[in-house]
C-alpha cells in the first residue's frame, strides 16, 4: 500500500513538473548586461495579441531581466534614452550584451529566431545590394530608364523569391521561415504562392502557436483567392440601411478598403472617381468598405472627395467586420468582383485599375 501511495506521489510530482515546463516553454526571459547602462530606464517594445506594448526598466549595475507570459516569436525594440535596437525574439532565454552608446558591440544570444535572420539577410546580400542600387537612382530616371530598372527589379525579385523557397527547405523548423510567409499574407499575394510555401515548413513548426496562426491566416487569405466566389456580406451605408453586396450582381465591382485617416487612400479617391464617371455607365461601380471609427470624419471625407458610389461601414476602425474576414492589413486595398460574383483582381490602383477596366469592358 505504501509503494503505490509512493508511486502514485511521484507521478503527480512528475506530472505537476512536466505542466510546468509545458507552461515555460511560451515564455521569455531576456537578461540584458550593457557597459554603462546602470540607472538608465530601458524600453522593451512587442506585441501582445495584436496590441504593441512597452515596458519599461530600471537597470541596476549594467543590468536588466525582463520577462513575458505566452510570448510569440516577433520582433522586439529596445530603447534607451533616444537610441533604439530591434532583433528577432522567441520564448526562452535569450541574453543581450554589449556597451551600452556603441550598437556595434551588441550581442544576440539563445533567440535561433534571430540566428536565422542573420543567415537569411547574408544568403540574400548581393541580391538586396542590387536591388537598393538600382532603387537609388529610380527618381531621376526618364520613362524610358524606369521601365528598364522595373525589368530589373522584377528580375531580382524572382531571384530572391528563389532563394527563400531554399532557405525555407533549409530551415523548415524555424521561426524564422514562418515569418517569412506570415509575412506574405497581407494585401497583394495570391494564396496559392503562400500555401505553397507553408507546405514547405515541418510539421513540429507548423503545431506551433505561430505556425498554427499562419494555418489561420492562410484560410483568410484564401476567400480573396483570385476565382473564388464573393462572400455575400452586409454593413450600413452613410444613411444606416443595410446593403448586401450581393444586390450589385450583374455589374464589376470595386470592393474598395479605406478610411478618412488614411493618406494613400484620399490620393488614390480622384483615381478611382475617373474610372467611376468613366464606366459606370457600361456595368461598372464601386462599394466603398470604410475602417472608419467616426462617423462625422467617414461623411466629411465622402463629400470632401466627392465620392457618388455606394459607402458602407460599421465604424468599428480595423475591427471591420468585412476586412477582417478577408484579412486586409493595409489601405488602400481592392477587390474586384465580376458580375457572376467572383473575384478576378485585387490591389488595382492608379493606370493598372483603369487598364484593367479597358480590358474588361471596352
Amino acid at each position: 500500500m505504501k509503494k503505490k501511495n509512493l508511486l502514485s506521489n511521484m507521478l503527480l510530482i512528475l506530472l505537476s513538473v512536466l505542466s510546468i515546463t509545458t507552461c515555460a516553454q511560451n515564455n521569455i526571459e531576456l537578461s540584458g548586461q550593457l557597459r554603462g547602462l546602470s540607472g538608465a530606464t530601458v524600453k522593451i517594445g512587442y506585441n501582445k495579441d495584436g496590441i504593441f506594448k512597452t515596458d519599461s526598466l530600471k537597470a541596476s549595475n549594467d543590468k536588466f531581466i525582463w520577462r513575458a507570459e505566452s510570448f510569440d516569436p516577433q520582433i522586439i525594440s529596445i530603447t534607451i534614452g533616444h537610441s533604439g535596437y530591434s532583433f528577432f525574439a522567441q520564448p526562452g532565454r535569450i541574453s543581450f550584451t554589449g556597451v551600452k552608446d556603441s550598437m556595434q558591440t551588441y550581442q544576440i544570444s539563445g533567440s535561433q529566431m534571430q540566428k536565422d535572420a542573420v543567415a537569411f539577410s547574408d544568403y540574400t546580400k548581393s541580391i538586396t545590394e542590387l536591388e537598393n542600387s538600382l532603387r537609388s537612382g529610380y527618381k531621376q530616371a526618364i520613362a524610358e530608364e524606369k521601365v528598364v530598372l522595373d525589368k530589373k527589379l522584377s528580375e531580382l525579385e524572382q531571384q530572391k523569391e528563389g532563394l527563400t523557397k531554399q532557405f525555407i527547405v533549409a530551415h523548415a523548423k524555424s521561426y524564422y521561415s514562418i515569418y517569412l510567409i506570415t509575412r506574405r499574407t497581407g494585401g497583394g499575394t495570391d494564396y496559392k504562392e503562400v500555401k505553397a510555401l507553408y507546405s514547405l515548413l515541418d510539421e513540429s513548426a507548423k503545431q506551433t502557436a505561430a505556425g498554427k496562426k499562419l494555418a489561420s491566416k492562410l484560410e483568410v487569405l484564401k476567400k480573396s483567392m483570385l476565382g473564388t466566389q464573393m462572400t455575400d456580406f452586409v454593413q450600413p451605408d452613410t444613411s444606416g440601411k443595410p446593403i448586401h453586396i450581393n444586390s450589385f450582381r450583374g455589374k464589376y465591382v470595386l470592393v474598395d478598403f479605406w478610411a478618412s485617416w488614411c493618406g494613400p487612400c484620399r490620393a488614390e479617391n480622384p483615381n478611382i472617381l475617373k474610372v467611376y464617371n468613366a464606366y459606370k455607365d457600361k456595368g461598372f461601380t464601386v462599394v466603398g468598405i470604410s475602417l472608419d471609427d467616426k462617423v462625422t470624419n467617414w461623411k466629411k471625407a465622402i463629400r470632401d472627395d466627392k465620392m457618388p458610389w455606394t459607402q458602407l461601414s460599421d465604424l468599428k476602425g480595423w475591427k471591420n467586420a468585412i476586412s477582417t474576414s478577408f484579412g486586409i492589413q493595409a489601405i488602400p486595398s481592392n477587390l474586384l468582383i465580376d458580375p457572376s460574383g467572383k473575384i478576378v483582381a485585387r490591389d488595382l490602383r492608379g493606370a493598372l485599375l483603369e487598364n484593367k477596366l479597358k480590358q474588361l469592358l471596352n
